[in-house]
């Protein structure tokens, strides 16, 4: 199977949920923060690439940078090129020998990235998705915690569980 990559359109995803947009109101860069904090929790879950795109094209001179972060890379875009152009153009490069997929509710967007080979998928779905990876992270997490505990009584012989559990009843007597 095909190396997979997902690209983020990151505006477009705070802006889609409602969570994100609410921050976003009062401060821009702790929604970016925000998203790009649960993509990482994501990618360590799906063990996919995940490449977190934000417009940078108003920015007067802007070489554009892409950023490592955590298990992610953020791609702030140059001066004059959009978040939708980019991923664009690697959906077009990467498509024939990879897995992409595009994480936007940009139908215009879609239409290209589909036309380019890529799936894609709504800010809903990425949601959904996501919302599905952090519940089975939490219930493996749970049945490990469970099944970790390293009881004495537990590794014991019945006989040597039976002698310390009556040194323990007459203890209290």
């Amino acid at each position: 199977m095909a190396k997979e990559f997902l690209l983020v359109d990151g505006y477009n995803i705070i802006f889609a949920w409602p969570e994100l947009r609410e921050i976003s109101k009062y401060d821009l860069e702790s929604a970016r923060v925000k998203l790009a904090d649960i993509l990482c929790n994501y990618q360590g879950f799906r063990k996919n690439e995940v490449i977190l795109v934000f417009d940078g094209y108003k920015s007067k001179g802007n070489p554009g940078s892409v950023i490592h972060y955590n298990n992610i890379d953020i791609v702030y875009t140059k001066e004059a090129q959009t978040a939708d152009q980019f991923i664009e153009a690697v959906s077009w490069q990467m498509g024939k020998d990879f897995q992409i997929r595009v994480a936007t509710s940009d139908a215009t967007e879609q239409m290209i990235i589909l036309a380019g080979g890529a799936a894609r998928m709504s800010a809903r779905e990425l949601k959904r998705e996501i919302e599905a990876a952090d519940k089975e992270i939490k219930e493996t997490y749970h049945k490990k915690k469970d099944n970790s505990r390293n009881r004495l009584m537990d590794n014991l012989s019945p006989e040597m569980a039976e002698l310390l559990e009556k040194m323990r009843l007459d203890d209290r007597n």
